[in-house]
């Protein structure tokens, strides 16, 4: 039987007094309940209960907050010295190290002390709800609710019952999110949960990006910010969060999936964290953040070449509007038939390599550039060379492409940069609807609030066009014969019917 998580005199205990604690029970005190802390180092939770008194004071200060509302939240916070002392408490949430061992050791001591009907969450962000609640003579009492950092901001948090969860117990753990202020998405107890599984795509496939030579860390940051629309690009976003803790959910998720081949970790990764290049933390990652920032130099110096009179454009996905945007610019195009000779021609492919789209169509790869037309072509534009592209005809594109807008020039890939960073966001999205493990519109929800990112993966898929998108996938495939790049059966179903990926089975 599971308590009444609604009732106006409810009690809340957060265990774990760091920055997550800290955050927990803020908003619960804010949200009209009592909240009691407790840390197992002496004195923590006092020095919490400080430390929000002092964020509560930035925000009268720019006036969010009056100084009476203030005074009243920081009444209802209480600092306890024993999990005696939490007996009161109607829902306790654990915010301790990431550490199965010692969430089990703190949930049966808690089973001890509060009500029989109390609840008990967890807010792991990477184990096993249910593995924890095992530990526990009483697991149909024991959930997930996962803040994100820093709670008091993040909107999101997700709700998760373990397979032994009492049935009641997801729909009030959901009531209780919304209680304070917060959007609940209920996911299913699966490695990752929503939000952790999304961003397998964005990190781990730029730095396979990188790790290949194609482009540099600050260039596929700024073709994701200037032509994707992301608020950050994944360098900036990995030394954000910290080498360290991105390469520990990686391992985490790759090994919980048993070798999951879209969730490969990073080796390149791995030896940062092991040379403390952290990121922001350390003053030093794929950005230097001690002294003044170096620009770091083109993967590829394109010299200064002339716009082409005129160029040839394979009559293919995007051929006939990069023709219309050239003339504009004013070079004399043909679309499809056969190229004069020399004449410089241009690729619009789709998850191929320039290299393959150039044989494939018998063209001359010294004078073949490929262009992505998927992203936002007007923002920032991409060109992308073949191993044998000359020099001068990489210089001329570059020109023809610079007519209003930035171009980053990069070496030959499969699926340019956006291609292969949006395409696979989309398809791991479509995994995570294919696993039954969130609703479709809450897989979209979780990843806007939870990541930042402009769309959810499903709406993005919509957006760019399912058969699009599982043409990059495929291409990315054909040419590479990787695992990772295998689009899922819920992207090709829904891209053959020509319905959204939001649509359910």
């Amino acid at each position: 039987m599971i308590g009444d998580l609604q009732r106006p005199d409810l009690t809340v205990a957060v265990i774990g007094t760091g920055t997550m604690g800290r955050g927990i029970a803020q908003i619960c005190a804010q949200a009209g309940m009592t909240a009691l802390l407790f840390d197992s180092r002496d004195g923590a939770a006092r020095e919490a209960v400080t430390a929000i008194d002092k964020a509560l004071d930035g925000q009268v200060a720019k006036g969010r907050v009056s100084a009476e509302a203030k005074k009243g939240f920081i009444g209802r916070l209480r600092a306890i010295g024993s999990l005696d002392e939490a007996a009161p408490a109607g829902i306790a949430i654990e915010a301790i190290v990431e550490d199965l061992a010692a969430k089990r050791a703190l949930f049966c001591e808690l089973e001890k002390r509060i009500a029989p009907d109390a609840v008990i969450a967890t807010n792991t962000s990477s184990l096993s709800v249910t593995e924890i609640a095992a530990g526990c003579g009483d697991p149909a009492r024991v959930g997930g609710l996962h803040f994100f950092n820093p709670p008091p901001l993040m909107r999101l948090v997700e709700v998760i019952g373990g397979l032994r969860s009492d049935p009641a117990l997801v729909e009030a753990l959901t009531g209780f999110v919304r209680r304070i202020g917060k959007h609940p998405v209920v996911a299913t107890d699966t490695p990752g949960f929503v939000v952790n599984h999304a961003g397998r795509a964005y990190g781990p496939e730029a730095l396979r990006i990188v790790a290949q030579g194609i482009a540099s860390p600050r260039e596929v940051d700024l073709l994701m910010k200037e032509a994707a629309g992301f608020r950050m690009g994944p360098f900036e976003l990995l030394d954000l969060i910290g080498a360290d803790v991105t390469h520990a959910v990686m391992v985490s998720i790759y090994e919980q999936y048993f070798g999951e081949p879209m969730y490969q970790p990073s080796a390149q990764l791995a030896v940062r964290v092991a040379g403390r290049l952290l990121g922001r933390k350390t003053k030093q990652g794929f950005y230097n953040y001690d002294g003044t920032p170096v620009a770091s130099p083109p993967t590829i110096a394109v010299g200064a070449q002339p716009k082409p009179a005129s160029a040839w454009i394979a009559d293919e996905d995007g051929g006939r509007e990069l023709a219309e945007w050239l003339a504009g610019a004013g070079v004399k195009t043909q679309v499809g038939g056969t190229p004069d000779a020399g004449a410089l021609c241009f690729v619009t492919p789709l998850g191929e390599d320039a290299t393959s789209a150039a044989v494939r169509l018998k063209l001359d790869p010294a004078r073949t550039v490929a262009v992505d037309m998927l992203g936002n072509f007007k923002g920032r534009r991409t060109a992308m060379k073949t191993p044998l592209t000359a020099p001068e005809a990489l210089g001329a594109a570059v020109a023809a492409l610079s007519d209003g807008a930035a171009v980053t020039a990069i070496n030959d890939s499969v699926g340019f940069v956006v291609q292969r960073l949006l395409a696979m966001i989309v398809n791991i999205g479509t995994r995570i609807a294919e696993l039954r493990i969130a609703a479709p519109g809450d897989i979209d929800t979780a990843v806007e609030y939870g990541l930042n990112y402009p769309k959810g993966p499903l709406s993005l898929g919509d957006t760019l066009g399912p058969r699009r998108v599982l043409a990059v996938l495929d291409g990315m495939h054909a040419v590479t014969r990787d695992p990772k790049y295998r689009a899922t059966a819920w992207l090709r179903r829904r891209a053959l019917l020509g319905v959204s990926l939001l649509t359910p089975d």
